[in-house]
């Protein structure tokens, strides 16, 4: 048997060496383009990595007269114990329940707008109008819902425990139908009829009027809002520009209110590269908005391995493990990078090594003068085109 000819579309494992053969049987075609460096893995892959991937288009979808939800928890990323995300849409009007959970909600609006209220443990409440490129975060044990407004939306939203699943939150539907009407009656002092068409379960999302202005929805509190917003525009940050994309960060320090998730909104233009470096407070968990990019996740011990990832996939890597994110499109690629913790950090593997003695770093690699030259003027990457240094 031959292998296929030079021109031949359909990839194959083989490498240009030799190494390798074609794959002849069942297959998943399109899976193996989507994923060419887990067919034809680098050379420098090693060891037992577990999967560090898991996409959206691959979980379950909950379908809905308002909208629709699906997620990716541990139960689809095993290795994800930090961070569970949840893809949900609503159309023009529809309703995400008045609901709350055991665990914080961090959020980004994709595409369109929404409403979202909220009321804190005083008795303070909160409303906004939420849109593309904006963030919000409810505490855990905080109630809240979210509509969607005339164009209706799409967003992801991120939970501060990896077994969290959204099908398994607090509603106030839920409560309701589990709840005796006599009870209800006695809560609220109105007769028990005023129950008779309660839901008998969850509603979770369901279809209703678009809102109108957002003055007219205002409804005032003896206790006034909420001291610290559950909202902020991420967009309207000014970005950290370098050569290759750029940054925006955003945690406790300027979205003071989000206490467990910080986050991190990356832009990698073609051809450039967000930087081999590392978390030293706690795992990432990544979701990709646009583009496609390859990462390669190295964990000590001769082990590394590298996923392809495309928009909807979710990308994770174990806390303090070396890894770089590498444009291989030719479209930007728009990357979400969270942590379960109060503040965004990283270490840059050419900032350490700029600022170690030179002469130590060049006895340890066994590298030449090129590699010092370059160190001595690159001490601040973030997203950098190869070969080219970035000095604020």
């Amino acid at each position: 048997m031959n292998p296929p000819a030079k021109g031949d579309q359909i990839p194959q494992p083989m490498r240009s060496d030799g190494t390798g053969w074609v794959d002849l049987g069942p297959r998943n075609v399109m899976r193996d383009r989507q994923n060419p460096n887990m067919l034809v893995p680098p050379v420098t892959d090693a060891g037992l990595l577990p999967n560090l991937k898991f996409s959206f288009s691959d979980a379950s979808m909950t379908l809905n007269h308002g909208g629709w939800s699906r997620e990716v928890t541990i139960r689809e990323l095993p290795i994800a114990t930090t961070l569970a995300g949840v893809n949900m849409s609503l159309t023009p009007g529809g309703v995400r329940e008045l609901h709350w959970h055991q665990q914080a909600e961090w959020a980004y609006m994709l595409l369109g707008r929404a409403r979202i209220t909220s009321v804190d443990q005083r008795g303070r409440n909160f409303i906004a109008d939420i849109g593309k490129g904006d963030l919000w975060y409810f505490p855990p044990g905080i109630p809240h819902s979210i509509q969607g407004l005339e164009e209706g939306c799409e967003f992801l939203l991120v939970f501060d425990d990896g077994h969290f699943s959204d099908l398994n939150t607090l509603s106030i539907s839920d409560w309701f139908a589990h709840t005796p009407t006599d009870v209800l009656s006695a809560n609220f002092g109105v007769p028990e009829s005023a129950f008779a068409d309660i839901p008998d379960k969850q509603v979770y999302i369901y279809q209703s009027e678009v809102p109108g202005s957002i003055e007219a929805d205002q409804v005032e509190s003896p206790y006034g809002t909420v001291p610290l917003p559950f909202s902020h525009r991420l967009l309207a940050q000014r970005p950290l520009i370098t050569p290759g994309g750029s940054v925006r960060i955003v945690d406790s320090r300027n979205f003071p209110i989000s206490k467990t998730i910080a986050a991190a909104l990356v832009e990698v233009r073609p051809g450039a590269m967000r930087e081999l470096h590392w978390h030293p407070n706690n795992d990432e968990w990544q979701y990709y908005i646009s583009g496609q990019a390859r990462m390669t996740v190295f964990i000590g011990n001769g082990n590394a391995r590298t996923f392809d990832y495309q928009a909807g996939d979710v990308g994770y890597v174990p806390f303090a493990t070396g890894h770089y994110i590498q444009n291989t499109g030719t479209e930007t690629v728009w990357f979400l990078e969270m942590f379960k913790s109060d503040r965004f950090v990283d270490v840059s593997l050419n900032q350490w090594m700029a600022l170690t003695p030179h002469e130590l770093v060049a006895s340890n690699l066994c590298v030449g003068p090129e590699l010092l030259d370059a160190l001595r003027k690159d001490k601040w990457p973030v997203v950098k085109y190869p070969g080219y240094g970035y000095v604020p």
